[in-house]
C-alpha cells in the first residue's frame, strides 16, 4: 500500500481525532486528492526537522488518518479533522519534486480488544467525566451553530468498555512528551497500555490510589 505522509509534532492514536490547519501548496493538492479518491493520508511523528519547509525525518510507525469534515475560511487555508485508523509501519519512502513524502506501507494489525477489566474502570470514569467537560465547551462558529472542524475532540460512538478505546483516548490528552506518546501508540497489547496510562495518573494524582 502506498500513502502521502504527513509530518506532525503530534501522535495519532487510531480511532483519534485530529484537527489540521492546511497552508503549504504540497499538502493542499494532497488533501484534494485524498478527498477525490476518498483515500487516506498517513500521519507520522517528526524525528528532525519541522512542519514546514524541507522534509523532515520522521518515525517508522505513523497512523492512516481519514478526512471527516474540512472548512476553507479564508482563500489558501484550509481547516481539517481527520479521525485515526489502522497503524502501519513504513517500508520505504520517497521524496516528490514539490516535497510531499510517499510511503510504501506494511499495515500494523490492530491489538486485540477484552473488555475493560475493572481494576481499570476509574479510568473510563475519568474518560468519562473529560468527554462530559469538554461536550459543554464543545467548538462554536461565530453565529453560535457547531463548527464540525473545530467540535468535539473524541469521535462516537464512545466505547467506555473497550481496553483499546480508552487506552488510545487517555493517551492523547496525557502531558507527556511525545516520544513517549509514540512509545505507547506503537505497543500491540491493550492492557500494558492501560497499565502504564493508570500509574501514571495515579503518580500525579489525577486518579487516587484504592488502597
Amino acid at each position: 500500500m502506498q500513502v502521502p505522509l504527513f509530518p506532525l509534532n503530534t501522535v495519532l492514536f487510531p480511532g483519534g481525532v485530529l484537527p489540521l490547519r492546511v497552508f503549504e501548496a504540497r499538502y493542499m493538492d494532497m488533501v484534494r486528492q485524498c478527498m477525490k479518491a476518498s483515500a487516506p493520508f498517513g500521519v507520522v511523528l517528526i524525528g528532525r526537522g519541522g512542519e514546514v519547509g524541507a522534509p523532515a525525518t520522521t518515525e517508522s510507525v505513523g497512523t492512516l488518518a481519514r478526512i471527516a469534515a474540512w472548512d476553507m475560511p479564508q482563500l489558501g487555508l484550509l481547516h481539517l479533522r481527520a479521525i485515526g485508523g489502522d497503524r502501519f509501519r513504513i517500508e520505504h519512502s520517497d521524496v516528490q519534486p514539490d516535497g510531499l513524502q510517499v510511503a510504501r506501507v506494511e499495515p500494523v494489525a490492530a491489538d486485540d480488544d477484552p473488555p475493560l477489566d475493572e481494576q481499570y474502570r476509574p479510568c473510563a470514569d475519568l474518560l468519562r467525566r473529560v468527554i462530559d467537560d469538554v461536550g459543554r465547551k464543545g467548538g462554536e462558529q461565530d453565529d453560535g451553530s457547531p463548527d464540525p472542524v473545530r467540535s468535539i475532540p473524541f469521535e462516537p460512538p464512545y466505547q467506555f468498555d473497550s481496553s483499546v478505546w480508552v487506552g488510545n483516548r487517555l493517551c492523547e490528552f496525557m502531558p507527556i512528551p511525545l516520544r513517549a506518546k509514540q512509545k505507547l501508540m506503537e505497543l500491540r497489547d491493550a492492557t500494558s497500555r492501560l497499565q502504564l496510562v493508570q500509574r501514571f495518573l495515579l503518580q500525579h494524582g489525577v486518579l487516587k490510589s484504592s488502597d
